[in-house]
């Protein structure tokens, strides 16, 4: 999609969300060293103040990590929301910090791995440092990617251009445009593509996720399937204090797709485990990833 300035912007009732833009873009000027650390208070402040996405984060960690004591569980929420802080900043690095400026704070490992002769479906998951991966793939390779359509018109607007900064060779689909995405693998070009989080079952299946059922998109495989795309798994992750980030390519799934849907589905939920083990604090815990129950479950978010 090629984002495209309307005069209805400008209308009275966007004031604000241009002011708000405008005073998070001049912060991205500062130096790396104090963004991190903006990023730092502001996710200990939003870890203060009670939230259903705190209850949301709390919960996907008990779940998903029964094995830790409870105050392991508490130190993993805890850096969960300083990493959802820094994502603010990393947001805004994504999108307003020039390549050159980019690229200084960028490591890369694998990049031979998205050099395929047919389409590559490039295999990411919500890691809080979304926005840095995605820009960081741009500096090297071309990339399509999928999004969801922001309510306020400004904001949605400002998102695209910010995604489309770093290569205007780059096509945004809204993500249900799924007709646009296979065309584009077929055409040879590597497209983003996120299954880690609960879109229902009208396109997915119950499979395990850390050890209970979860609705899990069964894209992957149809894709692969019907464009001959590689699965090529990445991660992007921010390394200690003011190192910068690590963004890794890994070698494709073999032997995929298989014949067996659920089978695919199943694995691609084990390369996911795979991807958030990496850096546990960094995903997106705060995504109700249990929300779509099998007949007959209890909601695993309800208040006890």
């Amino acid at each position: 999609m090629e984002p495209k300035f309307k005069l209805m912007f400008l209308a009275p009732k966007y004031w604000t969300t241009w002011l708000s833009l405008g005073l998070w873009r001049l912060v991205i000027f500062l130096p790396f060293p104090i963004l991190i650390a903006i990023g730092w208070c502001l996710g200990i402040i939003l870890f203060l103040i009670p939230s259903s996405r705190k209850h949301v984060a709390r919960k996907n960690i008990e779940i998903c990590f029964p094995d830790l004591t409870q105050k392991q569980k508490e130190s993993l929420l805890l850096k969960n929301f300083i990493n959802l802080g820094l994502a603010v900043i990393e947001t805004g690095i994504g999108w307003w910090w020039s390549i050159k400026r980019l690229s200084r704070i960028v490591h890369f490992e694998g990049l031979e791995h998205l050099d395929s002769e047919n389409g590559v479906l490039l295999l990411g998951i919500h890691y809080t440092t979304l926005e840095i991966g995605a820009a960081s793939i741009l500096l090297r390779r071309q990339m399509d990617g999928m999004y969801r359509e922001h309510k306020n018109e400004v904001f949605n607007y400002v998102q695209l251009m910010g995604r489309r900064s770093k290569s205007n060779q780059c096509i945004l689909y809204e993500r249900r445009d799924v007709r646009s995405m296979m065309k584009a693998l077929k055409k040879g070009r590597t497209v983003w593509y996120g299954p880690d989080q609960d879109y229902g079952i009208v396109q997915g299946m119950f499979v395990p996720f850390f050890g209970t059922e979860a609705a899990t998109v069964t894209g992957t495989s149809r894709f692969a399937r019907v464009s001959d795309a590689a699965v090529v798994p990445f991660s992007h992750i921010r390394l200690p204090r003011t190192e910068g980030y690590k963004v890794v390519i890994y070698p494709k799934l073999e032997n995929f797709p298989s014949e067996d849907l659920k089978q695919d589905t199943t694995r691609v939920n084990a390369e996911i485990e795979r991807l958030i083990m990496i850096k546990p604090d960094q995903y997106l815990w705060v995504h109700r990833r249990f929300k779509n129950r099998p007949e007959g479950d209890k909601d695993l978010y309800q208040p006890s």
